[in-house]
């Protein structure tokens, strides 16, 4: 049996439930899952302003706070906190190894980033338009799987930091290592698959995303444990939780984590399988424990998926807020102002009342009116300055707008576009580099 805890399940998750899990979890491995789609591609773009940079923000902190712990307690981590620059993010865990005393070994697993094997006449899976009809593409990473983690397990490496491959598999990796398995066991990889998918987003199998107060109740809600997975040889598996943690884990958040993001539960394609949910067999082995059995797999893809980030722009806000009698008739007022001001311009032109309208995008009969209203204005913009000026005719409503309107903001935010394309399997080609502190003093490279 091996144990896996998941200690992270986005980039900017919190820090403390990874290093409780390599504390107390008595783990085998600790898989810090941080990348999303808009992810990646903010990461390439920092990396063009700073080549020694790309790779998660937060990997200095949490890295700082784990090297002691794992190598204390021989816990091995997986994580794709590399983002954009894995090599670059082992040499910053080598450099705080160094400096805490820590001997270890980081492998780093490159070759996701295949923007030299895009053509822009590719269509895109999300609506089959070429990549030209895009703006400015920033990026292009592969979703890597199993086969590119496996040599840097066989190195040895305490810690393997990768770049785009796909969640369930930096779980499935250490199985497939451990176990044996055949990466033709196509029921084994879909197992495998089946674990890594519920535990990919860490807390949220625990309780978050889940709770719900009154009907759907999260003890300790404020002091979350993340999961860790039992895993036996034939791929059966039980998940729990770190004693004394908060939240909970039940079929309910079990079965809800299962089906997260899921659009096909009979055909769920990674790279390393495609897996069907449809039997998967759920069940409460004691509390806090789930049970997981019954993972089927189908064919292994022939492409891998691959996530493009383009240039889309600019999108300016603004904000004001109304109070007190007639609250939102004042706010629609001032959004109309806006509208006949700005909606010839900019045709995205987007006018939401915060505490009315701005989630559900209608208007609720029956309910009584609000006591305040918040006016958001916002649009997409080609221009700096473009964006610019949704901001500053909202601001200018202080005193060209209706009574009693305060705390104006304005924003701009430069906008990362993703849209999805394949590419055969053949044309990614993983490499691992390796990056070791044999003892204080001595740092090795090397490569493969």
């Amino acid at each position: 049996m091996i144990r896996i805890g998941s200690g992270t399940g986005f980039s900017g998750d919190r820090i403390e439930p990874a290093v409780l899990l390599a504390e107390k979890g008595n783990l085998d491995y600790l898989v810090l899952e941080c990348l999303a789609e808009r992810t990646i591609a903010l990461a390439q773009k920092r990396k063009r302003h700073m080549p020694n940079h790309g790779y998660d923000p937060l990997l200095e902190r949490r890295m700082e706070l784990l090297l002691p712990v794992i190598k204390r307690n021989g816990t091995r981590v997986i994580t794709n906190m590399g983002a954009a620059n894995p090599i670059a993010a082992a040499d910053k865990i080598v450099e705080l190894a160094e400096r805490l005393g820590v001997v270890v070994k980081v492998a780093a697993v490159t070759g996701d980033d295949v923007f030299e094997h895009i053509s822009v006449d590719q269509r895109t899976l999300e609506n089959d338009e070429p990549l030209t009809a895009f703006g400015p593409l920033i990026s292009a990473n592969a979703y890597m799987g199993v086969e590119a983690i496996l040599p840097a397990l066989q190195s040895g490496a305490d810690i393997i930091v990768t770049g785009r491959v796909a969640d369930p598999s930096l779980f499935l990796a250490p199985m497939v290592h451990h176990f044996g398995w055949s990466l033709d066991d196509l029921d084994r990889m879909a197992q495998g698959t089946v674990i890594g998918h519920l535990l990919e987003c860490a807390g949220q199998i625990t309780g978050g995303y889940f709770a719900d107060p009154g009907k759907k109740d999260v003890p300790d809600f404020a002091h979350l444990g993340y999961p860790f997975v039992d895993v036996h040889a034939d791929g059966t598996a039980v998940i729990g939780k770190v004693e004394g943690t908060g939240g909970v884990i039940t079929l309910m958040t079990a079965k809800e984590q299962l089906l997260y993001e899921v659009t096909n539960p009979a055909d769920y394609m990674t790279p390393d399988v495609t897996a069907d949910f449809t039997q998967v067999g759920l069940s409460e082995v004691g509390p806090n424990r789930i049970e997981v059995s019954g993972g089927k797999g189908k064919f292994v893809p022939s492409t891998f998926k691959v996530s493009m980030g383009y240039d889309a722009g600019y999108i300016g806000e603004g904000e004001i807020s109304y109070a007190g009698h007639n609250a939102l008739e004042r706010a629609k007022l001032a959004g109309e102002v806006i509208r006949t001001r700005l909606q010839e311009t900019y045709a995205e032109l987007r006018v939401d009342y915060i505490g009315q309208t701005s989630v559900h995008r209608t208007t609720f009969d029956g309910y009584a009116e609000p006591y305040e209203i918040r006016l958001r204005v916002a649009s997409r913009a080609l221009t700096l300055e473009e964006a610019a000026r949704i901001g500053e005719e909202v601001e200018a409503l202080y005193t060209c707008g209706p009574a009693g309107g305060g705390g104006a903001r304005k924003y701009i935010h430069e906008v990362v576009g993703i849209v999805s394309v394949l590419i055969p399997r053949e044309k990614v080609q993983p490499q691992v580099t390796i990056r070791e502190v044999k003892d204080e003093k001595e740092i090795i490279s090397s490569s493969s």
